[in-house]
Order: C-alpha cells, then structure tokens, then sequence
C-alpha cells in the first residue's frame, strides 16, 4: 500500500529506507539480557512522548520478581499533529513486530500483544505476525486518551481504553497485574534497527543524549503535511526550511504534537534533542510540528485546548472541568466576550492543572496556556480588549491531519 503522505528523510533513511521484512528474531539470535544491553548501550530514547530511556524500562521489568510478564506495542496515535506510528505499522509493520518480539524476550514476556486502531496498519501488523502465535492483534476504537499507557493495558484486558490512577505503573503492575511492559510502535522499530545496526553504528547519527533518528510530523504554512527522518541534534530551523523554503515568514511552532505549547520564532534554533526541548519549557513529544506564519498564537491555543475539552478520557476533575474553562476562556477571547479579568483567570487555572488527573492531558493544556503567556502574553491581553485585527472572522484553529480510510 502506499503512505498517503510524502516522507522524506534529512538524513540517514533508517525508518523510511528500512527494506521490508529483513532479519527477524524468531530463530537464534541475542539473549534477553543482550536485547538490553544493546538497547542501553545504544541510548534509545522512548518516541511515544516522554522520551523515556528504553533500556532502563526493559531492565525494570526484567527484573521483576513476578512470574509472569507481558509485553504491548502501542501504536494508536491518538495525537492529532502526528501519522509516524501510522506510517510505520502500514509500511514497516515487520519492523515493529521484530521490535515487539526483542522486548518481550528481554523482559521474559511469554505473550505480546499489538494494540492500534488504524484499520489499514492493523491489518499489516496482523498480516506480520500471522506466523508467531504468542503475538495477539488488539483493535480499539480511535481516541486521544487510547494511547496512555495505562489505557492500552486496560484495553488489552478488555475493559475501556480509558487511563487508570498511577502509580502503580504497568512496568510495575500492568495487564492481570503483571509486569508489563508498554512501548510505542517507533520505539520498538528503533530497537530492532539497534539489534541490526549495533550500538556503535546506530549512535552514528544524534547526538550523546539523543541518539539516532526519529520521525517527526510537520505541518502548517499552506504546505501539506510531510513526515521527516531526522537525527536528532539538527537545528528546528532546518527542519522549518526543509518544510517551506529559505524565506518562509515563520512566526513560531506548535511542538511535540501538542504537548510541548507554543515556542516563538526567537527559539528557531533550538536543537532537536530532549535536553534542549526540556530546557526550553517545551518537549519534543511525539515529533508533531505545527509551524505558524499566519496564524494568531491565540487562535492555535483556542483551537488545541478545543480540542483536549473534545478527547479529555471525561474521568476527573482536571479533565472535565479543567479542559472546558480553559478552552471556554479561550473562546471567549476569540469570540471577543472575554470579561474583565478573564486572562489573568485562564493564566491562573491552567497553571492550577499541571500533576493532576488520571492522564497528561491537563499537563499538556498547563503547558499550552503557560506558553501563550510567556512568549506572546501581548496578544492574549489584545483578544481581551478585543483589539487583535488578525483574528477578526478568523476560522477555528485545527491540527488534526485527516488520513480519509485510517480510522
């Protein structure tokens, strides 16, 4: 089938140029214990959002005491900035289920499970594990809150794909209470690329703290979306030009798909890595670039908190109440209803959500908020006087990237 997306890669083509099928592990091949040592040594950084190190997370539970152990490949994106899981589990489905099938004998799991929601790439991940019976094809239904992992453990144990209260992690109880390990679809191809590569040749492209490539979105600009390899350690800056050109006016981005808030043009040159990002107040999350030339920074706020309020898992406060009178605020100063004092109320709220609810979802709106005051808290207070010529009659601000037959 093919991508209904162009890829392209900025560097070494490893995801994009990885050949169907290739060297499998279901035959001799490296211990467990080698499976994560290869994995730390390689410094595989987790690709679902947190950027977790992923050696330490096999070691963690490998190490359990537990009799039994499981592992998930989670590839329901849920993220609407983002399609790389999407890409991957429809032309590279091999390699995540090679990667699947690396983690669950580092851990010790002795069933795994492949959990999306994509119609298309569920049928080629079930088409690539067709021959291994440990491995179990999960189907869930599309949602934002889907992808948590402690949704997809719930779901795989047939109850709704909605978070649950940590801790307990599902490293540390997981599915039937077992230790389980929960990865993302491009974390576990990087994986297997490591096992294939070594650590030595896949550190060749990144940098120390962030090694490798990873896939990132990119949209915005009148472009259509195209989906990037790129090492880590290259400017933002370059990946904005490969997008639109050496003279696109861009204004600022929409990072980490939707998690890592809004960064102004000033911060262009920030590196792509975890380091930079964390510093910056922002995270690299799911390699979703939104990049602005016209838009309204209040507008793409407006539109993204719309969007938390409609996909909130609706299971606590934070989420229920929270999300709603930040995106109704929000609204209210597209719309210009904004009453006194309603900007120093959303500022205040969403800083009042960050560690709180069963899931990240009203850490991501924190992030949001906190970022449209901090780089453009000028255009926040012209909505509130209704002076920002730019919005006037303006569209709702959306991000998602329709992929017609995916869902």
């Amino acid at each position: 089938m093919d991508f209904p997306l162009h890829t392209r890669p900025l560097g070494p083509a490893r995801l994009l140029g990885a050949a169907p099928g290739g060297r499998g592990v279901r035959g001799p091949g490296p211990s467990g214990t080698e499976i994560i040592e290869i994995a730390a040594a390689a410094g595989i950084r987790g690709r679902g959002g947190a950027g977790f190190p992923l050696g330490v997370k096999l070691r963690s539970v490998a190490g359990s005491a537990a009799p039994g152990r499981y592992a998930i490949a989670n590839a329901e994106e849920g993220e609407p900035g983002s399609v790389k899981d999407r890409f991957l589990i429809r032309e590279r489905p091999e390699l995540v289920v090679e990667g699947l099938l690396l983690a669950a004998r580092a851990v010790g799991a002795d069933r795994s499970f492949l959990y999306a929601s994509d119609r298309p790439g569920a049928d080629a991940l079930d088409e690539a594990a067709r021959h291994v019976p440990s491995v179990e094809m999960i189907r869930v239904e599309p949602a934002y809150a889907a992808g948590e992992e402690t949704a997809v453990v719930r779901a795989v144990g047939g109850g709704p794909a909605l978070p649950v209260v940590k801790p307990p992690r599902p490293w540390q109880e997981g599915l039937h209470g077992a230790p389980t390990l929960v990865s993302n679809a491009e974390t576990l191809a990087q994986l297997a690329l490591a096992v294939r590569l070594g650590p030595r040749a896949y550190r060749e492209a990144g940098t120390g703290d962030s090694p490798g490539t990873f896939l990132a979105t990119v949209s915005g600009g009148g472009r259509p979306p195209v989906l990037y390899e790129v090492p880590y350690g290259v400017p933002l800056r370059e990946l904005a030009r490969a997008h639109l050109g050496d003279h696109a006016a861009v204004t600022g981005v929409l990072a980490g798909g939707l998690a890592g808030g809004l960064l102004p043009a000033a911060r262009l040159g920030l590196s792509l890595t975890h380091a930079a990002f964390t510093a910056a107040g922002s995270t690299l999350g799911c390699g979703g670039f939104v990049l602005l030339t016209a838009e309204c920074p209040v507008e793409v706020a407006a539109g993204a908190a719309a969007f938390f309020d409609r996909e909130n898992a609706r299971q606590c406060g934070p989420c229920v109440r929270g999300t709603e009178a930040v995106a109704t605020l929000l609204a209210g100063l597209m719309a210009g209803t904004a009453g006194p004092g309603d900007a120093a109320r959303l500022e205040r709220l969403a800083g009042g959500l960050a560690g709180r609810g069963n899931c990240a979802t009203p850490d991501a709106v924190s992030v949001l908020v906190g970022s449209l005051f901090r780089h453009h808290s000028t255009l926040v207070h012209a909505h509130a006087v209704r002076s920002c010529a730019r919005c006037a009659g303006a569209r709702p601000f959306d991000v998602r990237i329709p992929l017609g037959e995916s869902s």
